[in-house]
């Protein structure tokens, strides 16, 4: 009978997995698509084949960012963004955090809170949108938690999911070593639950800028989302093009800054996989 060995070379230098395209990404394969698209677009309204009524050019865009800027309005408008989404975002991860740990960690938490909690998932933050202004008005609380509201379900979930999968064997090994309940929630369960919050914590950052979105058009004064609905009235295609691009580099960004976290919070577990 002839043993069959283990491929010892890296899964994405393996035949079949480079035939399939899969493996490690190419190095900044994200940045190029973007330029790609970029070039797609610039090639486009240089030769009229974009109606600037419909998309403005690239170029046309920077020069009103820069206009913008000169005059204080974007940086403005982009210091109210951040604040009312970052106010969410903490707001939305410590609520979640602490539903995840009490459902995750207790039988009767369980019960009386994954319930609701799925219930909320199928609800869109839109359709709580008239609740929440006959609740909190039209302000600045009925934004911030809008926005809590669309960080706290990810967060929730990958972290609960984080806490169940825990390997039973290193809850072996905790009534082995005789841990307290305090030592056992410290070095096993909260560092077991840790890659699941930080995927939650992904998906909570995108929510929290989804969530922006929409409230900064809802009797708004300020904001980027303001900004673009005040440039709707008026027919301002570059200033609408605009807010879309500080959308999208707000929320590239903040990603990047989580997925690095993710690569440095979880170093001891790629060393334990090597």
């Amino acid at each position: 009978m002839t043993a069959v060995l283990a491929d010892p070379r890296p899964a994405d230098l393996r035949p079949g997995v480079r035939r399939l395209g899969l493996g490690k990404p190419l190095p900044l394969a994200g940045g190029l698509g973007v330029l790609v698209l970029l070039a797609v677009w610039s090639a486009g309204s240089a030769a009229g084949w974009i109606d600037p009524r419909v998309l403005t050019a690239p170029w046309t865009v920077v020069t009103t960012g820069a206009d913008l800027i000169a005059n204080g309005s974007l940086p403005e408008h982009l210091g109210v963004s951040l604040t009312r989404a970052a106010l969410g975002l903490v707001t939305g991860v410590a609520a979640g955090l602490v539903l995840a740990l009490i459902s995750g960690l207790s039988r009767v938490g369980d019960a009386l809170l994954d319930g609701p909690i799925q219930v909320k998932r199928a609800i869109p933050n839109l359709a709580l949108i008239p609740l929440l202004i006959l609740w909190f008005g039209i302000g600045e609380e009925m934004k911030v938690v809008t926005i809590a509201l669309g960080v706290f379900v990810p967060i929730y979930l990958h972290t609960h999911n984080g806490l169940r999968s825990i390997d039973s064997r290193y809850v072996e090994l905790a009534e082995t070593l005789r841990l307290t309940r305090g030592q056992f929630v410290a070095r096993v369960v909260l560092p077991g639950a840790l890659p699941g919050f930080l995927l939650g914590l992904r998906f909570a950052v995108t929510g929290s800028l989804l969530a922006l979105v929409v409230v900064e058009q809802v009797n708004g004064t300020a904001g980027i989302g303001y900004m673009m609905e005040l440039a709707r009235a008026y027919g301002q295609t570059e200033v609408i093009i605009l807010g879309l691009v500080v959308y999208g580099a707000l929320g590239w960004g903040a990603d990047a800054l989580v997925r690095l976290l993710q690569r440095r919070a979880l170093t001891w577990r790629r060393t334990l996989e090597g």
